[in-house]
This record gives C-alpha cells, sequence and structure tokens, in this order.
C-alpha cells in the first residue's frame, strides 16, 4: 500500500509537469477545437489514438498519463477496500478527485481552454497530489513532531497560502491564450507589469488599471503572502529546532522559486522556464504540506505534554 501511493504521487507530479509541456507547446486543443463534444474529449481528433501531428500526440500523452494515475487510485480503492479499511475513506476521496479532475480536463477543451477552466484543472491536481501525500503519510505510520504552539496552524496558512499562488498563477497562465486559434505571442497577463518585478510599470501594485494587470498582480500579491509565511514558518521552526533540514529545504526551494518567477517577467516567453516554474511551485506546495502533515495538531500534543510531566 505505502509504495503504490508513493508511486501514485510521483506519477501525478510527473502529470502535472506534463500538462505544463501541454500548454507551452500549444498542445491543449490538440485533439480538436472547442466545441468538438466526444470528437475532441476523450477521442482524439475522433479516433482512440492519436495521428502523426504533435501536438495531438502532446496531448495524448497527458491524457494517457492520467490514465494510468487514474488506473492506479482505483488499485489503492481496492487495495483499501481489500485489505486496510482504515484508509477507505480517503482513498475514495482521492478516486472522486481524480473524476473531478477528468470531467474538468474534458470541459477545459471543449470551452476553449478558458483561463478559469485552467486554474480549476491546475488546482484540482495540486488537491489530488496533496490528498497523495496525506495518505502516504498515513500509511507510513511516521511519528508525528511536536513543533509547539502555532507552528501547525502556521505551517497550515503558508501551505493555503502557496496554493492559492499556484491557482492564480494557472489563471494568468490561462490569459495567454496557448493552444488556441487567436493565440499571438504577448497575448495575456504574463507581461502585464512589462518586464518590471518587483514593480509594475513603474508603480509597486497598480490595482485597478487594467484587468490584466490585475490578473498578474493578483498572483504576486499571493506570492508576497506566500513568501511572508513559508519565511515566518522557516524561522519559527529554525528557532524552535523543530524539523530544521526540511525547513532548510522548504527556504531554498522559496528562493529558487521566486527567482524564477521574477526571471519569467524579466526575460522572453521561454518554454523551460515556465516548465521549470511550474515544477518548483509544484515542489514548494508538496515540502510545505509535507512540513504540515509531520506536525502534530494540538489536541495530540496536550496528552504528550501530560505524560512527559508525569513521567
Amino acid at each position: 500500500m505505502r509504495r503504490l501511493v508513493l508511486a501514485t504521487a510521483i506519477a501525478t507530479f510527473v502529470l502535472i509537469i506534463v500538462g505544463g509541456v501541454v500548454r507551452v507547446s500549444d498542445s491543449g486543443l490538440g485533439c480538436g477545437p472547442a466545441g468538438s463534444g466526444f470528437h475532441g474529449w476523450p477521442f482524439c481528433n475522433g479516433d482512440v489514438a492519436p495521428g502523426m501531428d504533435l501536438n495531438s500526440v502532446v496531448e495524448y500523452t497527458h491524457r494517457a498519463l492520467a490514465g494510468v494515475v487514474s488506473i492506479m487510485i482505483v488499485s489503492i480503492v481496492v487495495l483499501a477496500w481489500r485489505r486496510h479499511r482504515e484508509y477507505l475513506v480517503p482513498a475514495v476521496a482521492l478516486l472522486a478527485l481524480i473524476l473531478a479532475q477528468a470531467a474538468l480536463g474534458g470541459a477545459t477543451v471543449e470551452d476553449n481552454l478558458e483561463e478559469a477552466y485552467v486554474a480549476a484543472h491546475l488546482g484540482l491536481a495540486m488537491l489530488l497530489l496533496g490528498g497523495l501525500l496525506y495518505l502516504y503519510r498515513n500509511v507510513s505510520g511516521a511519528t508525528l513532531t511536536d513543533g509547539g504552539p502555532g507552528m501547525r496552524v502556521l505551517a497550515v496558512a503558508a501551505s493555503v497560502a502557496v496554493l492559492c499562488t499556484i491557482v492564480a498563477g494557472g489563471y494568468m497562465a490561462g490569459t495567454q491564450n496557448y493552444g488556441r486559434a487567436d493565440y499571438q505571442l504577448g497575448d495575456g497577463a504574463h507581461h502585464a507589469c512589462g518586464k518590471e518585478f518587483p514593480t509594475c510599470n513603474g508603480e509597486f501594485m497598480p490595482f485597478g488599471k487594467a484587468r490584466l494587470v490585475d490578473i498578474h498582480l493578483t498572483h504576486r500579491a499571493f506570492m508576497y503572502i506566500a513568501v511572508l509565511l513559508v519565511t515566518s514558518l522557516v524561522v519559527v521552526a529554525l528557532r524552535r529546532g523543530v524539523l530544521t533540514r526540511y525547513a532548510w529545504g522548504l527556504l531554498g526551494l522559496l528562493a529558487l522559486q521566486v527567482l524564477v518567477g521574477a526571471l519569467n517577467v524579466w526575460l522572453d516567453e521561454y518554454e523551460l522556464m515556465i516548465l521549470l516554474h511550474l515544477a518548483l511551485g509544484t515542489l514548494l506546495w508538496a515540502t510545505t504540506l509535507g512540513l504540515v502533515l509531520q506536525l502534530a495538531p494540538a489536541r495530540e500534543r496536550a496528552p504528550r505534554r501530560a505524560e512527559a510531566v508525569a513521567a
């Protein structure tokens, strides 16, 4: 069970990155234009398998990998039902998430890759990865760490802020119109602030100037909140001597992610840089959530402290 859950989490991470490849390669509609119905999803241009068109192959690879992840999650549910009933509820929740993700993927294609669908699709993928991490933590049976008062709450807040930053980034990416027939280089909110960071068109956070600027700044606003909370979490962990190696790793990921995000603004639209930003963001989310899952809730810390005093 532990190995299967871990393998599924790794496959889900790969699936997220392949989804990024679909976007930057303009392959989102590689299996048919918007409004194609079943002709474009779940079929690919009306066929079970794609032809030799590169965009079709890239899009179909993403779908095939999603199918593999779905089969792995069904296997988790079956194994939980037969041998590990204590994990059945989170396993079924994962199955519900992957089914919702598949339906949302179809809706995203059908509705011409609209930004709201793109953001929701990415957000659900992160929740799926988070659910797998939660299940793995439970299956592994590792001992929880007492981080002291307030640390777990801070870690939860940091993980939520990171997730919101990713979803806002997905919405911003959806405005780029990658893969759509009307796509033109420079479209969307990616360079709505020009090539300026941390400023935006000569100001710091000039909300209200234009829709695309507001979309870009919303992503930045969540990013600033996430940086503040994650940095505070690292400082608390280091001062209390709790999960220090984990905290240093988290800080390193945060610094790399901010740097790559800045480079994405300062430079032109480089596909590999965009994919690296997605990969680092996903790892940052997983690492922050992983820290949450290693910290004991307050209701579990109290009995432990009482036992320690009695001893």
